[in-house]
């Protein structure tokens, strides 16, 4: 003898079924993993050069792998230059201003699928030519100057025919950096550029006549 179900207890048997179910898991196509935070360390071979000749620009991206890298110049030869790194994340480039300077340098790590762009701290430099020198005070100490004041044995400066006054001008010697104001007009004797005021002579430890790196 057949026994039939009433339609009342399938109809149930069906929503309890329904509701104990799982829901399917949604997929989301445009997921992506989240880039991972990155840091780039930047290195300059020297931070003084003559105009002329060039530096090692080197740095490293964490974490390793091959980034791509932009390297932004900031002074009188402003530009960037573009760079992708070995897989352990290093990078190494050659660069030569072609004006004297200061200068300042950033390496910008660009986003990529992995990492997120990050910047390193600025580096500085100054480019440098060679210049003749000589310098000035003993006899004059007490008269006034081209660009106003008054010379005295402790007055900073040096003196140039054509740089507008107030310039600044970065002088090394030796190892020895000051960086001065123009204050006065000479030298007037061939092959000199700058006349050094006694205190700048003094600090730079120049011995009289010679040549000395000017960033001007």
């Amino acid at each position: 003898m057949r026994y039939i179900v009433p339609a009342t207890a399938v109809l149930v048997a069906l929503t309890v079924g329904a509701s104990v179910a799982p829901a399917a898991p949604q997929k989301h196509r445009d997921q992506r993993p989240e880039r991972a935070k990155s840091h780039v360390a930047l290195h300059l071979s020297r931070h003084d050069l003559v105009v002329g000749n060039g530096i090692k620009v080197s740095g490293k991206v964490r974490p390793s792998g091959r980034h791509r890298v932009r390297l932004i110049f900031k002074g009188a030869d402003s530009g960037h230059v573009g760079v992708t790194t070995k897989a352990n994340g290093t990078f190494s480039v050659r660069w030569k201003p072609k004006t004297t300077g200061a200068y300042s340098v950033r390496a910008v790590g660009l986003h990529d699928r992995r990492t997120k762009g990050s910047t390193s701290k600025a580096r500085h430099l100054t480019s440098y030519r060679l210049a003749g020198a000589s310098w000035y005070g003993p006899g004059l100490w007490g008269n006034g100057v081209a660009c106003g004041g008054t010379l005295l044995p402790g007055t900073l400066g040096v003196a140039n025919k054509t740089l507008p006054c107030g310039t600044e001008v970065a002088l090394r010697y030796h190892g020895r950096e000051i960086t001065v104001p123009v204050i006065d007009r000479g030298p007037y004797v061939a092959g000199r550029e700058f006349d050094l005021t006694y205190a700048v002579k003094q600090k730079l430890g120049f011995p009289g006549v010679g040549m000395v790196m000017a960033s001007r």
